[in-house]
């Protein structure tokens, strides 16, 4: 029997990704990130797009020997449709539409959110059901994973989401952007002694858009008697302000896996990279003897491996897709 080589692209917002899969297995893994938009202080469209033209055909190219393989090997292509940037998406899927004519193989389209989620199972085999908290700048969802990976979608941020009040918030306290990172490391040099509400929303549903406006007028108020409030605090401010997220996002996550009799529990998406988020589902999965699901860091953040396990399950079922769909930059994951 003939191998399943699938090459899989993700463009769907400001990192280039190219994987190549092998009968379930990832054989390269390559991530090109864009450092241009941190002197805008966030994603600018046009740039992330041309970036993407830039680099998109080298880093192919890099992901085919990285695996040892030649474009004439290749089983299918497979494609982030969205949810995205409309231009980032155009150039990766105008791409893979181009090579899958040129090669005569099928074309795969994936939503980005549910590649985010089966992220979980390249390393490993959860036991269903799976409630996974899918976390980055973009969304924040409650997801429940059964049999044959049908998702159900249990709830969701009702605003902001969680790595965009990381954003917010770390704007407010003059971190670069992205804040999640440097958040984190400063974070881990101090303490949680500034208390923000958390919003109480009814049942799995998160609310963050509070959280920025509360850290707003506590720092006005601080700075008013001392100018250097910040400076002096930093660290115990960052770790206040990721204490107050993961401790809102684990909250509803231990909800919704008790209700839901899960088996498993898992993180995925951007935020899962966070060090005090995975050190706290860690201790929550020993609480309840729950299956743990964390991703490698590799696979926390927008990457096309997680495209080619989605694109290779797709295979599997022959779910191809023809060539003229269009991207899509809202794409829910149900």
């Amino acid at each position: 029997m003939s191998k399943i080589i699938i090459l899989a692209i993700e463009s769907s917002c400001d990192d280039t990704s190219v994987s190549v899969i092998i009968d379930g297995e990832i054989k390269s893994n390559l991530i090109s990130s864009q450092w241009i938009h941190m002197q805008y202080g966030g994603v600018v469209p046009e740039a992330a797009s041309r970036q993407h033209v830039e680099t998109i055909v080298s880093l192919c190219d890099q992901a085919l020997k990285g695996a040892a393989i030649s474009l004439q090997s290749l089983s299918a292509i497979a494609i982030t449709r969205g949810p995205g940037l409309m231009g980032s998406l155009l150039v990766g899927i105008s791409f893979a539409k181009s090579l899958s004519l040129c090669l005569n193989i099928p074309l795969i389209e994936v939503n980005h959110l549910h590649a985010h989620v089966l992220s979980l199972f390249i390393d490993q085999k959860p036991i269903l059901p799976l409630v996974c908290l899918t976390v980055s700048g973009g969304h924040t969802q409650l997801l429940l994973v059964s049999e044959n990976f049908k998702i159900e979608l249990l709830g969701q941020t009702l605003d902001d989401a969680a790595g965009e009040a990381i954003d917010k918030t770390g704007k407010l306290l003059g971190l670069g952007y992205p804040a999640g990172p440097e958040m984190d490391k400063l974070a881990l040099t101090g303490l949680p002694k500034f208390k923000f509400p958390i919003a109480k929303v009814n049942d799995f549903n998160f609310s963050f858009s509070g959280l920025k406006t509360s850290v707003l007028y506590f720092l006005r108020d601080k700075l008013d008697s001392n100018k250097e409030f910040i400076n002096e605090n930093l660290p115990d401010l960052c770790a206040s302000i990721q204490d107050n997220i993961v401790k809102s996002l684990l909250n509803k996550l231990e909800t919704a896996a008790i209700a839901q009799n899960a088996i498993s529990i898992g993180i995925a998406g951007g935020v899962s990279a966070n060090s005090q988020l995975r050190k706290e589902i860690s201790q929550l999965c020993e609480k309840y003897n729950w299956n743990c699901c964390i991703p490698k860091m590799s696979y926390c953040t927008d990457n096309a491996a997680m495209i080619a396990i989605a694109g290779y399950h797709k295979y599997l079922n022959a779910e191809f897709s023809d060539d003229h769909f269009l991207p899509l930059a809202r794409y829910p994951i149900i």
